[in-house]
């Protein structure tokens, strides 16, 4: 991000660096933090949240900062920032609350928490940044009007796949192309993963089972390619998308051979994924030029004959971009990614095993259910169960492995704030809510 880095620069050089609290301490808020502190010039982190107090000192400790300030109100804070010491607390409010705090960075992957910390910053005027998709995914069109009425940024990370997705979308459609697909590459896809099968995958690269769980059971790149859809206006071609896989190392350019062409070229353009191919993990992006001026300059350009065109990413780097974001939201009122479009295509859960009245549904990543990305307008008229207002919900009838669960089928926990501003969503955008029909427990 050329841009980025100059600005940043440039507040560097006045003395006036962008003022970051995080939440989170898990493994991308490690390297987050780590890359903040020891690669970003003109920017600080000069709090960081976590339930665990021990964790978020950890993590400014592997980053070389001793001693952080534990703080338990919003004047303790603002006095270790006042004096450049960088603080560690339990409660995030108080980084939302905080005079000098200019971004919440958000890095947690569970929805109701995050649907808190999202809506205290912006009601406390703070960018709200987030490489959380399942919140974004769940309740992100109603937090990025909350967000744009309170004239602050709601936005998602660089790094991430769906922005990295973004990035490209944005340069295809600026060079006069039009994007017909929006697509993520995968090693692995099969929904039947849980916690322990993941383990032991999990303990060699530190992180956690259940979010390893996400990626690998198809859930997280539902998530990824939902809010893809959602700042751009896609839809899938069906419930959970085409997902070809194809033989381990095929070069992504033969990509447009993978998908019908009917889906591409008719209606807003798609998301969705593929297995196998190369290079992984990255992302790309189908486009369609049908002037035969450009596209014997394409062809010339060794991008093929047409009329469809392959864009692609190699990586994504996630924590090592993600202060990219927090910059792009501070000094340009950019949003690396957000739901423009309103709720295009949703997340719904299904049943990763047979499910009996009384099983209580575990969380992302879990035993009990995994996700698929489906339209929206499908998910309200069958009145599907969104996957971030899934956990802790208690099964009033059987369910069979694979179905999609409904709103009948469960009694969801009592006094979310994430159903709630679904339901506020659902409202804003006039959808005809099964929320407000849906039992309680």
């Amino acid at each position: 991000m050329i841009l980025v880095d100059k600005a940043l620069e440039e507040r560097a050089a006045a003395g006036k660096p962008l003022r970051v609290g995080m939440v989170g301490a898990g493994f991308m808020a490690r390297g987050s933090a780590l890359q903040i502190i020891k690669s970003v010039p003109g920017m600080e982190l000069v709090a960081i949240a976590n339930r665990t107090v021990a964790k978020a000192e950890k993590v400014y400790d592997e980053s070389g900062v001793k001693d952080p300030a534990r703080v338990g109100s919003v004047s303790e804070l603002e006095r270790a920032i006042d004096r450049g010491q960088p603080a560690v607390t339990d409660d995030p409010s108080l980084l939302c609350q905080a005079g000098p705090v200019d971004v919440i960075l958000e890095i947690t992957g569970a929805v109701e928490f995050g649907a808190h910390v999202a809506t205290g910053a912006i009601d406390h005027g703070k960018h709200f940044v987030t490489m959380n998709a399942e919140l974004d995914g769940t309740v992100g069109p109603i937090l990025k009007v909350r967000a744009d009425q309170a004239g602050v940024v709601f936005s998602g990370c660089d790094g991430d796949q769906p922005v990295v997705q973004m990035n490209l979308w944005r340069f295809v459609q600026g060079i006069g192309v039009r994007p017909v697909l929006c697509g993520n590459i995968k090693g692995l896809h099969d929904p039947y993963r849980n916690p322990t099968t993941q383990e032991g995958f999990a303990k060699k690269w530190g992180q956690d089972p259940a979010m390893v769980t996400s990626f690998a059971d198809g859930t997280k790149i539902s998530y990824e390619q939902a809010i893809v859809a959602n700042a751009t206006g896609m839809r899938v071609a069906r419930r959970g998308m085409f997902g070809p896989t194809v033989e381990g190392g095929t070069p992504i350019e033969e990509a447009a051979e993978w998908y019908p062409a009917e889906a591409l070229t008719e209606g807003p353009g798609i998301v969705d994924y593929v297995v196998g191919a190369r290079p992984a993990p990255g992302v790309f992006v189908l486009g369609m030029h049908d002037d035969p001026i450009h596209q014997h300059y394409l062809n010339l350009y060794k991008l093929g004959e047409g009329p469809f065109y392959c864009f692609y990413t190699p990586y994504h780097l996630c924590h090592f971009e993600a202060p990219n974001s927090v910059a792009r939201a501070a000094l340009f009122g950019d949003a690396a990614i957000a739901a423009t479009h309103g709720p295009c295509v949703e997340v719904v859960a299904a049943a990763k095993v047979d499910l009996n009245p009384g099983d209580q549904i575990d969380g992302l990543g879990g035993y009990k259910t995994y996700g698929l990305a489906e339209n929206s307008e499908a998910t309200a008229d069958e009145r599907l169960l969104p996957m971030g207002l899934a956990e802790g919900a208690t099964v009033k009838r059987h369910v069979p492995k694979d179905q999609v669960l409904t709103y009948d089928d469960v009694d969801l926990k009592a006094d979310l704030l994430s159903a709630e501003l679904r339901r506020e969503q659902d409202r804003h955008f006039g959808v005809q809510s099964a929320l407000t029909e849906a039992a309680v427990g």
